[in-house]
Order: structure tokens, then sequence, then C-alpha cells
């Protein structure tokens, strides 16, 4: 046998063993995300607070949350709003970084959370499903407890209901139109301050 043979057939097992390897490291489930989830809270009563926001604005608050949540990570990603709500984030093949963008759809839930329903996936030359790329995201990246991650749907749920601000208050999307940079929030009362003062 030649050595063009030997290497032809070296370059046809290192391609097959690297697909292999990025089959089993993308479906494989180290730490299955069992939390418990809460069961949604009724919120009642009048905002104190109504918010009017813009694209740059939230992306400045979003840009300081997760830059001091991730401080003691070893998996950074990004979130930000354009046009459309964007997850830039990387992971690792044979020791080299693959970056991924992938693209949502914002819609405001009747109990004032949002959904962010995963519409295309940007990742180079490689061809993964959304799915596969939520599955990562849920298995290895640090996300506060109130964001949801359900690869089946191709969604990521933010519970606003269970996120709470340091003095009790908590907040309620109102609407979030990215094109016309329109987004709106409403803060309230928790429930015990609003009944001591009524």
């Amino acid at each position: 046998m030649n050595r063009w043979k030997i290497a032809f057939l070296i370059l046809v097992g290192t391609i097959i063993a690297s697909l292999a390897f990025i089959f089993v490291r993308i479906t494989q489930v180290r730490e299955p995300n069992y939390k418990p989830v809460p069961e949604l809270v009724a919120k009642e009563g009048t905002p104190v607070i109504a918010i009017q926001s813009n694209k740059k604005q939230v992306n400045a608050l979003i840009d300081f949350f997760l830059s001091d949540f991730q401080k003691d990570s070893d998996i950074n990603y990004k979130f930000y709003l354009e046009n459309e709500a964007m997850l830039n984030g990387t992971f690792e093949v044979l020791g080299y970084p693959i970056e991924f963008n992938l693209y949502f759809d914002p819609f405001v839930m009747n109990d004032g959370n949002v959904q962010l329903k995963a519409k295309s996936l940007s990742i180079g030359t490689l061809g993964l499903p959304i799915k596969e790329i939520l599955k990562f995201v849920q298995r290895d990246y640090k996300l506060p407890s109130w964001v949801e991650v359900n690869p089946d749907d191709s969604t990521i749920l933010l519970r606003l209901d269970q996120f709470r601000m340091q003095n009790g208050l908590f907040i309620r999307a109102e609407k979030i139109n990215l094109v016309d940079d329109d987004i709106r929030m409403n803060i309230y009362l928790p429930k015990d301050t609003s009944s001591k003062e009524d």
C-alpha cells in the first residue's frame, strides 16, 4: 500500500472519529436539568412603575447582569436584542471553540413571562439542529434559576414571575416589539407590602 493510500485512510479515520466525537458530545446528557418547576404565581394589583424602554437600554441592563452572574463561570455567553433576540456562545470540539448564534422571536405571555422561540441557528459550516444546541445550553451553561430551557419545544422561558429584586419588587413584561424598538415592563409591589398600604 503506497503512502498516499495510507494518508487517505488516516484522513478518513480522523474525520469519522471527529464526527463521532461531536455527535457524542452534543447528545450526551451529563447533568440533566431535573430541577422542579415552581408553579406560576398569580400576580395582581396595579403596577407602581410602568417602564418604557428600548433595545439599547435593555441590552446595557442584560450585559451588566450577565457580567456579574458569570464572573465565576468557565463558560461565558452573551444575550442581546436586535430585531430579534440573540444568544451568542461557544462550545468546544477537539479543544477548539466553535461559536454559534441562536436567534429567537420573543413573545410576552399572559402571565407576564417571556417566551423565546428559537427560529434559526448560525454555527459556521456545521449543520446542527437547534434542539441539540439548546440541550448543550441547558446542560453546560450557568443560567439563572428563573430561566428554563426547553429543547423539545425549541424555546427558552424567562420566568419573570420567579425573578425577585432585592426589595421584593417583581416585574412583568407587557410588550416587546423589537422592530419598533418598544419594550414595556411593569413593576409591582410585593403582595404583603400592597396589603399593608391598602
